[in-house]
């Protein structure tokens, strides 16, 4: 079975050492297509709108009109709406962003044969071929540009509004910054013009020299901790990075250092250990009756998927770029190379699958015939560096179990009717989490989707969480020793001594502890949506233990402890 060759020339072979030197071969000519708030206009948000996309309350795309205002990536929920309070709030839907990416990618899928989609909104491709077809590095911008534009109308209505940014360089994170740096200029000048960084690694690391170290973080996916360490060390720019000595950055901080050092310095910019798998390393599965819907392919997917992350974990390697291949029985066809330095895990891989079969699937005109073939290849592996596991907790035989119960039912009802908790933060504890189906989360590892980011929360409950948030808060009725209702004041003063608390219509129990109030004033800059209240931490005599809120000088039960 023919085989393509990889995006990227000089894979080291197996059982070769990576010191992490410049003297592997020159970082491939690439090209970066980005659009940085591409979120906004899979939504189908008018870009004169103001508008913003929210993940873990926090901004990361915005429209034009938004970002005019002041709202800026990383602005939390608050910020944003304090900033504009008509700003429109869109919820995270990567699905979404990868379905209406399809067409984008099919457009420049005309002139380039083999695409490597990070992201939705993030295309990369050799710049080799197609400039010499089309003329020249800027003539194929042009094209790849104007490609695009007629995919996307909402990108073609108002060029150079932002939405989109094209780089060329030598290796991926020089042309990923660079198309960075093309989108904030159009978003500047009103025009979209491709940021072109001249081949050779002089002319690439003089144009790095300058930028900060955060581009590791954002463009190369170097681990956060390791950057802030970099900058509490006073290495604020990739130029005083690639002054240090390699093989001190080697000794000091291991492979990752080496790999830091090399991209600073304008080398080889791919993950270390990094290798091409044999020729005869895939997964596929043909079907008799051809398959026109898509969760059966789906379904599929997951087994291939599995069957893969076998033979690899048997060897120990993961997969780091991965050809997605499905035909119909009429011939037509659907290849994506996709990518992910950390490496792609099963569930990574299952939801790529899902985009790529569902954007294609729902094209204009849909398919004339049902799948019959369905093809993952391995395109580039990497050393599994594993996981280090703590002393106490982590993944334990019920979380297997649990995981395995959660994939039954989601094969017996369909994965959109299944929901996992997922971490999104908050001051209230009906908001830290909310529900997503399972076809958006990996439920073999939940330490990403459950983690809770060490971000500050303004006005957010002090310890112990409650252990049971009620979807709706239940009345309640506190009073003091006299008997009447405790009132709280606008400066978050108690009108007397908390007594006696009734929940609903049990019986009276007597408070022996609480603690507050912790007043909270949301949106006051939005008379319609304004929201004041403080909160109580409150024990009864029969052991319980609760939290209250007092919202119009009304008592609620918002969540129970223990």
């Amino acid at each position: 079975m023919a085989r393509h060759a990889p995006l990227g020339p000089g894979s080291i072979g197996p059982g070769s050492i990576d010191p992490g030197s410049l003297d592997r071969d020159p970082p491939p000519r690439l090209v970066v297509v980005q659009c940085p708030d591409w979120s906004v206009v899979a939504a189908g948000v008018p870009l004169d709108e103001p508008a913003v996309v929210l993940h873990a309350n926090r901004v990361v795309a915005r429209t034009p009109a938004a970002a005019s205002l002041g709202v800026r990536h990383g602005h939390r929920r608050r910020e944003a709406q304090r900033i504009c309070p008509l700003v429109r709030v869109i919820d995270h839907d990567p699905a979404r962003d990868a379905r209406e990416f399809e067409a984008a990618v099919r457009s420049v899928g005309q002139m380039v044969p083999r695409l490597e989609t990070t992201e939705p909104g993030l295309l990369t491709f050799l710049a080799r071929g197609p400039s010499r077809y089309f003329g020249g590095e800027r003539e194929m911008t042009i094209r790849v540009a104007g490609l695009i534009a007629e995919a996307v109308p909402a990108l073609g209505a108002r060029p150079g509004s932002g939405q989109m940014g094209i780089g060329i360089g030598d290796g991926r994170f020089t042309a990923g910054v660079a198309a960075r740096r093309s989108a904030r200029i159009a978003a500047r000048d009103g025009e979209l013009r491709a940021e072109i960084i001249e081949p050779g690694i002089p002319v690439t690391a003089a144009f790095l020299a300058p930028l900060s170290v955060a581009l590791l973080r954002d463009v190369a996916g170097v681990d956060a901790e390791f950057v802030d360490l970099l900058h509490r060390l006073g290495v604020h720019t990739l130029g005083a990075l690639a002054g240090l000595p390699p093989a001190d950055l080697l000794a000091r901080f291991g492979p990752m250092g080496a790999f830091a050092h090399r991209v600073a310095a304008g080398g080889d910019d791919r993950p270390p250990g990094t290798i091409s798998p044999p020729p005869d390393l895939l997964v596929m599965r043909t079907f008799d009756d051809p398959v026109t819907v898509l969760d059966p392919l789906v379904f599929t997917a997951k087994q291939l998927a599995a069957e893969l992350h076998e033979m690899l974990a048997a060897n120990g390697r993961v997969c780091t770029r991965l050809a997605v291949s499905a035909e119909t029985e009429h011939g037509e066809r659907s290849d994506h190379l996709w990518y992910r330095p950390a490496g792609l895990s099963t569930a990574a891989i299952i939801e790529r699958v899902r985009w790529q079969l569902d954007g294609w699937i729902r094209q204009p005109g849909g398919l004339s015939g049902g799948v019959v073939l369905l093809r993952l290849v391995p395109d580039e592996l990497r050393s599994d560096d594993g996981t280090q596991l703590g002393f106490w907790g982590g993944r334990s035989v019920a979380d297997e179990w649990a995981a395995r119960a959660v994939a039954r039912v989601a094969g017996l009802v369909g994965e959109q009717q299944v929901f996992v908790p997922a971490w999104r933060g908050g001051r209230q504890p009906g908001d830290a989490y909310q529900w997503v189906s399972v076809d958006r989360a990996d439920v073999n590892d939940a330490s990403d989707r459950l983690h809770v980011r060490d971000v500050p929360w303004p006005g957010q409950l002090p310890a112990p969480s409650p252990a049971t948030v009620l979807t709706d808060a239940v009345p309640a009725d506190v009073v003091d020793a006299t008997g009447r209702t405790v009132r709280v004041n606008g400066r978050g003063g108690i009108s007397a001594t908390p007594a006696t608390l009734t929940v609903q219509s049990r019986a009276p129990q007597a408070i022996t502890a609480w603690a507050g109030p912790w007043p909270l004033d949301e949106r006051w800059w939005d008379p319609q949506s304004h929201r004041r209240l403080a909160r109580f931490q409150i024990a009864t005599v029969d052991g319980a233990a609760y939290l209250a809120i007092v919202e119009n000088q009304s008592w609620w039960i918002s969540a129970v402890y223990g």
